[in-house]
């Protein structure tokens, strides 16, 4: 993914995930429109996976995504969290964490368009 992000001229900070989601820290110019990136890496990352044969059944990602923004000085602690992703979900689900996510950024939401949730 962080090819990806490279190839289309964006600073790739750092990527992780877990089996139910990944995090994208990204340095996005301000030519490129965030959901065209998301576009982009959605379909070259599951195409990648796919033509590999990486899993089992065909792989798709959900609809949708989350994309916050950061200040220049919390480079290193959203460097860091994304970095302990395994660590930080052994205590709090995705799924626990999200919403929170959407209330410190001030985002009203319904959760009934959220994310299929993986249990």
């Amino acid at each position: 993914m962080a090819g990806i992000i490279q190839k289309k001229q964006q600073k790739s900070i750092i990527v992780n995930g877990m089996p139910d989601h990944i995090h994208a820290f990204i340095g996005l110019r301000p030519s490129m429109a965030i959901c065209d990136l998301v576009r982009d890496l959605k379909n070259n990352s599951s195409n990648f996976i796919n033509d590999r044969k990486l899993v089992k059944q065909k792989f798709s990602w959900q609809e949708g995504y989350g994309a916050f923004s950061y200040s220049h000085s919390q480079l290193d602690d959203v460097y860091q969290y994304i970095l302990k992703q395994e660590e930080h979900h052994r205590t709090r689900t995705f799924k626990q964490e999200y919403p929170g996510f959407l209330k410190k950024f001030q985002v009203d939401y319904d959760e009934k368009y959220l994310f299929d949730w993986i249990e």
